[in-house]
C-alpha cells in the first residue's frame, strides 16, 4: 500500500524554539491518521508544513508523492484549519463559490458540489446567511465544505472539533469515517484522546517529537492501560518507551 504522506527527519525552528524535532513518519492511502497531543506539540506546524503554507528548517515531506512546499498538490489535497479560514462578510453560498473558483471548478460543478455538501453537513437553510452570522458549530461545518468542495484525494483536518458540541463531534467523524471508506486519505490533528478511536492509526507528538505510534488497541496494549490518555501519559513519562 502506498503512502500519501512521508515525512523523514523533520524539523522547523523558530527562533531559538524547536515546534517540529526530527519527525519521521508515513500515512498511508485509506486511512485516518491522527496526530495526538498537547497544545505547543506541534501538530498544526507539521500541517502546516505538509499543506505548503510552511517551510521546514529541515528534513524532508512528501505529500501524494510530491516533495512540499509544491503548487501542484494544491488541487489535490483539502486543508480545513483550526481557525476560521472563511469570510465573514460573506454568505456560506458566496464562501464555496469563491473557493469553487479559486479551485478552477466550473458553476455547474460548484452548485452540484455545494447541494451535496450543504445538505450532508445541513446547512441547507443556512445557505444565504452571513458567516459572521452563523453559530460557532455551523463555522466549524462551513469550513469543512470548503475544504472539501474540490473533492481532494488527501484531507488535513487541524482540531476540527474543537469547540463543537457532542452531536455535532459525532457526526463529524461520521462523515470522517465515509470519505475513508471511499479512499480519502485523512490525516487529522486533535488533542481530544477520546477522539483517537476513530483513527486506523494514530501518533502520539509531545514537544516536537512523535513518541508512539500505533493503532489505538495496539498503544492501549502495549502500555496496559484502559485509555489513550493513560497510554499517553505512560510513553510521556518513559520517554517513548511503553
Amino acid at each position: 500500500m502506498k503512502d500519501d504522506v512521508c515525512i523523514r527527519d523533520l524539523e522547523k525552528d523558530f527562533g531559538g524554539f524547536k515546534a517540529v524535532n526530527k519527525l519521521s513518519l508515513r500515512v498511508k492511502h485509506g486511512e485516518i491518521y491522527g496526530l495526538l497531543g498537547p497544545n505547543g506539540a506541534g501538530k498544526t506546524t507539521v500541517i502546516k508544513i505538509l499543506c505548503g503554507l510552511l517551510r521546514p528548517s529541515s528534513g524532508e515531506a512528501y505529500v501524494l508523492d510530491t516533495k512540499v512546499p509544491d503548487p501542484r498538490t494544491a488541487s489535490r489535497i483539502g486543508y480545513m484549519p483550526q481557525e476560521l479560514a472563511m469570510y465573514r462578510g460573506l454568505t456560506v453560498h458566496e464562501n464555496l463559490a469563491f473557493y469553487g473558483e479559486v479551485f478552477g471548478l466550473s458553476k455547474q460543478q460548484i452548485d452540484t458540489r455545494e447541494q451535496a455538501l450543504l445538505k450532508l453537513i445541513d446547512l441547507q437553510d443556512s445557505r444565504d446567511t452571513l458567516v459572521d452570522q452563523l453559530s460557532g458549530g455551523m463555522q466549524h461545518r462551513t469550513s469543512l465544505a470548503c475544504a472539501l468542495l474540490h473533492e481532494p484525494q488527501l484531507l488535513f483536518l487541524d482540531e476540527p472539533t474543537v469547540g463543537v458540541d457532542p452531536d455535532l463531534r459525532a457526526s463529524f467523524w461520521q462523515y470522517f469515517e465515509e470519505l475513508r471508506d471511499s479512499g480519502i486519505t485523512i490525516l487529522i490533528t486533535t488533542h481530544y484522546m477520546d477522539e483517537a478511536r476513530h483513527c486506523d492509526r494514530i501518533g502520539f507528538m509531545r514537544e516536537g517529537r512523535l513518541i508512539a505510534e500505533g493503532s489505538p488497541q495496539e498503544l492501549l496494549e502495549l502500555t496496559h492501560t484502559d485509555s489513550l490518555e493513560d497510554a499517553f501519559l505512560s510513553y510521556s513519562r518513559t520517554g517513548g518507551s511503553a
